[in-house]
């Protein structure tokens, strides 16, 4: 039996839903390119993609729509327990909890997809309303009338979006909405194999996207730009980085080998965006890096990722970089639910095998006898 840590190359399972390629820097949703979607298209329409399998009709679109706009509000022990919780708490924390107090609530006979739809909705505002809570600030309820990127933006800030703040979160959610077997989405597989419900699998896929190595880059890629201070530090800041044997954050990722497509596209509505927030001395320093980067490490198939521009995009939209993960989850849950969708349709449960490397056949001592 051979050993594969951190099932490196192993399938678990057949997708239609993404499609990614290293070598070539592509990435498709549904066979759609992602440069396409995140020009042409908007949240709501590429989730109704990923989920269904198609680009929708006028009817359907609205449908969708209507469904996500009027699930966003919350009940009041949600809201509540919202309120009351430590105000320095791990927004994953504060979102895992309040998806299982949904799970609880919601004790309707609606099928997978309608749940996943809801839990998308109120994710957005499980968010907005611990940001304003923890600042001292009245929760702001969601607008019916916005699209589901304009009414998350307007429940953090307390305003209408600009044109380029609209699109740059629509941008965001759609690039972080799915990337195949990731660690968050094969998490929730595992708990959907067992035929528990989407609630537990949506909270398995939270815990685990959580953990630095898969949702928290892009706060430190952003630290460091905040570190290095001006573009004139940067060639020095990464010599002395690489040369003790430390990484640059945001750069390297598991599949591609060459520039990540999600970070080509976030960069270049972060150079717009930060113009407009009065925080573009970022942008040039994070474009440095990556110029500098590339030249001292892409030889070696290390280029920047998605995380290395997002954070940069989650600050300048007004996130917390503590709530960076989260901010994820509320996108990446329409993949996580996707493709719970397409594994159930032939489930099997997940269980692979270890390697056994410790002794057989020891002898039981009486607790008297034992050293």
């Amino acid at each position: 039996m051979e050993l594969r840590k951190g099932l490196e190359d192993v399938a678990v399972k057949e997708t239609a839903i993404t499609y990614i390629d290293g070598e070539l820097g592509r990435l498709y949703y549904r066979g759609y390119s992602i440069f396409d979607l995140a020009e042409f298209s908007n949240f709501e329409e590429t989730a109704y993609l990923i989920w269904y399998g198609k680009l929708p009709n006028e009817k359907e679109l609205e449908e969708l729509r209507i469904k996500l706009s009027t699930n966003r509000e919350l009940p009041d022990s949600i809201i509540n327990y919202i309120k009351e919780v430590k105000k320095d708490a791990n927004p994953m924390d504060v979102l895992r909890t309040a998806i299982s107090m949904l799970g609880v609530e919601d004790t309707d006979n609606s099928d997978i997809m309608e749940k996943s739809i809801k839990i998308t909705s109120k994710i957005p505002t499980i968010i907005s309303y611990f940001y304003r809570s923890r600042k001292n600030l009245e929760i702001i309820h969601p607008d019916e009338t916005l699209s589901h990127s304009e009414n998350f933006f307007y429940m953090l800030n307390g305003k209408k979006p600009s044109e380029i703040e609209s699109k740059s979160m629509d941008v965001s959610l759609i690039l972080h909405m799915d990337h195949e077997m990731n660690a968050s989405t094969f998490a929730c597989l595992v708990v959907a194999s067992t035929l528990s419900d989407i609630y537990s699998s949506v909270i398995a896929g939270i815990a685990a996207l959580k953990g630095p190595l898969h949702g928290g880059a892009n706060a430190e890629a952003l630290k460091q730009f905040i570190e290095i201070g001006d573009k004139k530090n940067v060639e020095d800041y990464i010599n002395k980085r690489l040369q003790s044997g430390q990484r640059l954050m945001g750069f390297g990722h598991r599949i591609y080998k060459t520039y990540d497509p999600r970070a080509k596209i976030m960069k270049e509505y972060v150079k717009e965006i930060t113009k407009e927030k009065g925080i573009y001395n970022l942008y040039e320093i994070a474009n440095a890096v990556d110029e500098i980067g590339i030249k001292e490490l892409g030889n070696k198939g290390i280029f920047p990722n998605v995380d290395f521009y997002s954070g940069l995009m989650f600050y300048s939209l007004g996130f917390d970089p503590d709530m960076f993960p989260a901010v994820f989850a509320s996108s990446r849950v329409v993949g996580w639910t996707a493709h719970v969708v397409e594994y159930l349709k032939n489930n099997r449960l997940i269980r692979p095998k270890a390697i056994y490397i410790g002794e057989i056949g020891r002898k039981y001592l009486p607790l008297e006898d034992r050293q």
